[in-house]
C-alpha cells in the first residue's frame, strides 16, 4: 500500500497484477463469490484503518486504474467534488441499523362453529380470510414501526440512507428484514444516537446495530462523471 497525492488530497493505492485485474480476468472473478469475499475484507481493511485517522471517501471496489499518473489526474480534475465530500464527513462516521420481524405473522383466529346456513367449506373460507387480513394487518403495524425507527434516527442523525433490506442469505438470520437504514451521525451525537435507538425497541420488531463504520453510504462519487450524489438530509 502506498499515497498518491496531489493538492492535499491523498490516494491509497496497490498494485494488482493485470493477469487477475485485467478486463476479461476481473469480469471472471466478479462471478467467484469466494474471490469477492476475500478482496472485499482486504478493501474494507485497508478503509477502516484509513477511516481511522483521517476522513475518508471510499471508493467501489476492485475501481482499477493503469498508473499512477491515471490516479494523480483524477484527483486533479475532482479535487473540488472530493473536497466536498471530505468535508461533509469530517468527525463523523456511519452507523447501520437493522429492523427485524420479530413476530412474522399474526397468530390465526380460533376456530369457530359454523353459524346460520354457513357449511363448513364456506367457514372454512371465512376463518382463512380473516387470517389473512389479521397476518397483513400485523405486517403493517411492523413496517410503520420501522417507519418510525428510521425517521426518529434520521433525526439525530446529519444524513440518513433507506437501502434494500437484505435477505435471509444475506443477513444470516431467518426473520424478515423491514428496515435496513444508514446514519451519518457526529461523533458527538453517538450516545444520543444510541439512546434513542434503545427507546425505540419493542417487542415487534428486532433492532440491530452495526458501526461505527467508514462513511460508504454517504461518499458516494461517480468517477466516470462531475458532482457528488447525496442521501437525504435534515
Amino acid at each position: 500500500m502506498r499515497t498518491v497525492e496531489h493538492a492535499g488530497l491523498v490516494a491509497y493505492v496497490s498494485t494488482v497484477p493485470l493477469e487477475e485485474f485485467g478486463e476479461e480476468p476481473l469480469r471472471r472473478s466478479l462471478e467467484d463469490l469466494d474471490w469477492i469475499g476475500a478482496t472485499a475484507r482486504a478493501h474494507h481493511h485497508v478503509v477502516e484503518s484509513v477511516a481511522e485517522t483521517v476522513p475518508t471517501a471510499p471508493v467501489r471496489l476492485v475501481t482499477v486504474y493503469s498508473s499512477e499518473e491515471q490516479v494523480s489526474d483524477l484527483l486533479a480534475r475532482r479535487h473540488d467534488d472530493f473536497v466536498a465530500v471530505l468535508s461533509r464527513v469530517v468527525g463523523r462516521r456511519e452507523w447501520g441499523v437493522k429492523a427485524y420481524a420479530a413476530r412474522e405473522t399474526a397468530p390465526p383466529p380460533a376456530e369457530e362453529e359454523p353459524t346460520g346456513g354457513d357449511g363448513p367449506g364456506t367457514a372454512y373460507l371465512k376463518r382463512r380470510q380473516a387470517s389473512l387480513h389479521s397476518r397483513e394487518d400485523a405486517w403493517r403495524h411492523t413496517a410503520a414501526q420501522a417507519e418510525r425507527v428510521h425517521t426518529t434516527l434520521a433525526d439525530v442523525a446529519v444524513a440518513s440512507l433507506r437501502q434494500r433490506p437484505q435477505d435471509p442469505e444475506l443477513s444470516g438470520r431467518t426473520e424478515s428484514m423491514v428496515l435496513n437504514g444508514a446514519y451519518l451521525v457526529d461523533d458527538d451525537r453517538v450516545g444520543e444516537f444510541t439512546a434513542a435507538l434503545d427507546a425505540l425497541r419493542e417487542r415487534e420488531i428486532d433492532l440491530e446495530l452495526t458501526g461505527p463504520w467508514a462513511p460508504y453510504s454517504f461518499t458516494a462519487l461517480d468517477l466516470d462523471t462531475a458532482g457528488p450524489e447525496a442521501p437525504d438530509a435534515p
